[in-house]
């Protein structure tokens, strides 16, 4: 018996072609493990892009900047791409509702791999002054528009194909890439300092990271235009209940769907500032603040990493079993009351960073984990795509990738090294505030122009 079957009962003809692919037949799996993939590569290689500039900041700031704000520079370069991640939401996700997933992730992640290919090209500003820091930015502007349809579209995607009862597990390998991407991309840095040495780390080496990702896109790719469309949106599309228009998914989701967009905004100011000031500003952080020399940082990130993406699959295979909420509640709660006493011990010495580091971590794996799961079932079918994507790029453009420039600036104006766990304390503080406005879904079908958990699937009810 298939998923849909489960929540529906027996299909028919028509229904049995758009059902979700069932998890306990081999053929069942083998579609889920292509969908995962797909949603997966293009994932990890957005944030293999992110986490490479994170982890090159220093190298980047004396390749790109001149100056004593070399390192504010480029934090602010890091920062600017997410300027336009909204604008890259406002157009990729009505599109994406209107012509399909597949079709818009296949573009983007092309986009996006390319632009950070190029970065690995760039001459230095002492070769030909302020036009390198100029490609940069606009590389970095490219990367974000590009971006913002790829975040949204992936989970979507990831969503739309997992089964109802097993979204959480299915949708968690979606951040299973994303640190994957932040991991390899921290290893390759890794290697390449131990290997070369920071001379020639700064001279030239620093550009191998970003030429890898040239080919890490066309993998992503080919995986995803080897897949059909969602069966979600198939069905949708048969039926008409598509929108007609980019412009009227737009009106719709405005004007019907504000209080979710709302809800999810607040969460995700909560999730990004985490997410940024935890993995992507952690190596500036420990080496500029902390005096930690570059093969402790990157070993102290590389192992937290590590340890998330083990424990990532069983807190989304949990969050199927209490539900999305009580997860989002233990990590905001948990972090909000350890972040201070968890950076203090950070400065004591390489072990208990280390220890502290895995521990942010571990707070943080309950919210990174549930993300494909929760967001995309807080919209209908019809304005999913639009409402992740420009929602969440929203709220991240203003406090997610701003978070490393943010904290970098706040330091080195008021010598306060704590600054990064008080900005996570107040973000986790709006997350909170936020988390009233979600409801549990868990288990519901995310089919139709309805919002998702207005009624208790039927399985939910046989079990209860």
């Amino acid at each position: 018996m298939t998923e849909h079957e489960r929540t529906t009962g027996p299909p028919t003809a028509e229904a049995a072609e758009f059902a979700t692919p069932n998890s306990e037949t081999p053929e069942g799996k083998r579609t889920l493990r292509k969908a995962i993939g797909a949603s997966a590569m293009g994932n990890a290689v957005e944030w293999f892009d992110y986490g490479v500039y994170g982890v090159m900041v220093v190298y980047i700031s004396s390749v790109f900047f001149p100056g004593d704000q070399a390192t504010v520079w480029a934090l602010g370069t890091f920062a600017v791409s997410f300027l336009v991640r909204p604008l890259g939401g406002l157009f990729w996700g009505p599109l994406g509702d209107r012509i399909g997933r597949k079709a818009v992730l296949a573009i983007t992640i092309l986009l996006m791999a390319a632009a950070t290919f190029v970065i690995g090209l760039l001459p230095s500003y002492d070769s030909v002054g302020w036009l390198s820091p100029a490609l940069l930015i606009f590389l970095r502007l490219i990367q974000g528009f590009s971006t913002g349809g790829e975040y949204g579209g992936a989970a979507t995607f990831m969503a739309e194909y997992a089964p109802d009862r097993k979204r959480g597990f299915y949708g968690s390998f979606l951040e299973f890439g994303t640190l994957a991407g932040f991991a390899l991309g921290t290893l390759i840095a890794l290697i390449c300092e131990i290997t070369l040495g920071a001379e020639t780390m700064a001279d030239w080496g620093w550009r191998i990271p970003f030429l890898i990702a040239g080919p890490l896109g066309l993998i992503g790719w080919y995986l995803r235009t080897k897949l059909e469309d969602t069966p979600v949106f198939r069905e949708a599309e048969q039926k008409g209940e598509t929108e007609s228009s980019a412009g009227m998914a737009l009106k719709d989701l405005l004007t019907k769907f504000w209080r979710p967009m709302l809800a999810m905004g607040g969460l995700v100011v909560a999730l990004n500032v985490v997410n940024y000031t935890l993995l992507a500003y952690m190596p500036t952080y420990l080496q500029d603040t902390i005096n930690m020399d570059a093969d402790a940082t990157l070993t102290v990130v590389l192992i937290g990493q590590l340890v998330m993406m083990v424990l990532i699959p069983f807190f989304g295979k949990l969050s199927d079993r209490v539900g999305r909420k009580p997860l989002w509640w233990t990590s905001l709660i948990g972090l909000f009351v350890l972040a201070l006493p968890l950076y203090m011990m950070m400065a004591v010495n390489f072990w208990l960073a280390m220890l502290a580091f895995a521990i942010l971590g571990l707070l943080y794996i309950p919210q990174l984990a549930t993300i494909s799961a929760t967001f995309p079932s807080l919209f209908p079918t019809h304005v999913r795509y639009a409402g992740f994507a420009i929602t969440y790029n929203t709220s991240t453009a203003l406090f997610g990738g701003t978070a490393p420039a943010v904290n970098e600036a706040i330091i080195e104006a008021t010598g306060i090294s704590l600054v990064p766990a008080m900005y996570m304390m107040a973000a986790c503080l709006i997350g909170m505030v936020a988390m009233f406005g979600v409801p549990e879904t868990a288990g519901v079908s995310l089919r139709g122009r309805e919002v998702p958990g207005r009624k208790r699937p039927r399985w939910k009810k046989a079990s209860a």
